[in-house]
């Protein structure tokens, strides 16, 4: 060997037929002789060798996982689960007659649809509720705004925003204000912290519009159905029941609306029940997709109606509310409270319950998502209990306190009930009326239980 051929050995290489081989030993470069690759090339050569070994136990891992998450898979989609004994997933493959049979995939076409129902939202609210509020007279402003005050907002901010009598009588004697001119600036600052009624009155409008339009097309299909006759019919011949079209569409719509308003609910005004909507949001949104996925659809329905026609005459009730029509708000009200009560308490147990529970055992069976559907119809009837207390006692507040009449304060303070319901005279407070938000129509105040 040569001397050349030597120093080329000596640093890494090797020279086979005009073809070098890499001083790792890890791949091959064509061409002629020319000496040992640079350092830098060497380094990046390691460096693509790593890569390469890591893809390759990359590639090792998952192919090591495809094993468990085939069988979480098949777990999920298990027939044991959503379907009845003896019944596959291959028996509801076959034609039908409509949107044949319902199928988990369908369910994906909601993401898309939920967005396009909260920019319709976005561009209702903006151009057709925004100008209905205005044109009956509420105005596009916020709450008084409270004096600055740099003792008071400390102790709002740090102690306490609904303080004691003592309390405003030390700062009474500390600010030489008199006691109720402290309560004025306390009142008008806890309502800066608040939503101005415009911007609840468009969200209500929007509900309201959808629950009314969605009722009406659930009435009008289900009256047309038979199974909204002969309830025992939910049951017969399934899981073999052909989805109708309207039917899709039906069931599509409202499952893309509750999860808007699971996305939304974030963005919008926060009441006091969040917690409560919160998780009627995820039951109401896992019994439409259960019952989708199983083809309980029949039964299905016949809930969603039972629902909205509650629903759209409280927001009917928010509504008159906010335009300060009193009588019309009340009236309202007492029958949402009928309503409400005669639904959600009395036909929602004793004729729905009471087929998906009893009947269905005794037709079909019960199998795995039968317990599990049914848990959470019964979930939905825990919070249907909730809210029927807290409807009766606002109805009793309500009844205690005047039906709220007598209060000439805005519709945003109407539910502080640590004040008396005096307007305030000669003080700060009576700038309050200069924004609108005391304009009556023909009737005194707010109501309280809106509110609530």
């Amino acid at each position: 060997m040569g001397g050349e051929e030597a120093r080329l050995c000596r640093g890494g290489g090797r020279i086979r037929g005009g073809v070098q081989k890499g001083p790792e030993g890890g791949g091959r470069w064509s061409g002629p002789a020319l000496g040992p690759p640079p350092r830098g090339f060497r380094w990046l050569w390691r460096q693509l060798t790593l890569v390469a070994a890591v893809a390759r136990g990359g590639r090792k891992m998952a192919t090591a996982a495809q094993g468990p998450l085939s069988l979480l898979w098949g777990w999920l989609w298990s027939e044991r689960f959503w379907l009845p004994q003896n019944v596959t997933w291959a028996d509801l493959e076959g034609p039908a007659d409509g949107y044949g049979y319902p199928r988990g995939r369908h369910i994906l076409s909601v993401f898309p649809l939920a967005a396009g129902i909260f920019f319709v939202r976005l561009l209702f609210e903006r151009f057709i509720a925004k100008p209905c509020a205005l044109h009956i007279g509420i105005e596009d402003s916020g709450p008084y705004q409270a004096q600055p005050n740099a003792i008071l907002e400390k102790v709002f901010v740090s102690i306490t925003k609904y303080p004691d009598k003592k309390r405003l009588e030390g700062l009474s004697k500390q600010l030489d204000w008199n006691v109720r001119k402290i309560q004025c600036w306390f009142r008008h600052r806890r309502n800066q912290d608040k939503p101005p009624t415009l911007t609840k009155f468009c969200e209500s409008m929007w509900r309201f519009t959808f629950y009314l339009c969605i009722f009406c097309y659930g009435i009008r299909f289900l009256w047309s159905s038979p199974w909204f006759w002969d309830i025992r019919q939910c049951w017969h011949n399934y899981p073999f029941q052909p989805l109708s079209s309207g039917l899709y569409y039906y069931y599509i719509m409202e499952l893309a609306f509750y999860w808007s308003l699971m996305f939304s609910q974030f963005t919008d005004i926060k009441r006091k029940d969040f917690l409560i909507m919160f998780v009627h949001h995820l039951v109401t949104i896992g019994l439409i997709s259960f019952s989708y996925i199983n083809n309980m659809v029949r039964a299905g329905t016949l809930i969603m109606c039972l629902h909205d026609v509650s629903d759209f005459l409280l927001e009917a009730a928010k509504l008159a509310n906010y335009a300060k029509y009193q009588r019309l708000c009340d009236t309202l009200f007492v029958i949402f409270s009928a309503v409400f009560m005669v639904t959600r308490l009395g036909i929602y147990p004793f004729w729905i319950l009471n087929t998906t529970l009893f009947e269905s055992w005794e037709i079909i069976g019960p199998y795995a998502s039968w317990w599990l559907l049914n848990g959470l119809l019964l979930t939905l009837q825990v919070l249907h209990v909730i809210w029927s207390y807290l409807i009766a006692r606002i109805a009793l507040k309500a009844l205690i306190r005047g039906k709220v009449s007598k209060d000439d304060r805005s519709d945003v303070e109407s539910s502080s009930e640590e004040e008396d319901v005096t307007t305030c005279t000669k003080s700060p407070c009576d700038s309050s009326s200069s924004n609108g938000a005391n304009r009556v129509n023909g009737h005194m105040g707010g109501s309280y239980w809106a509110e609530e």
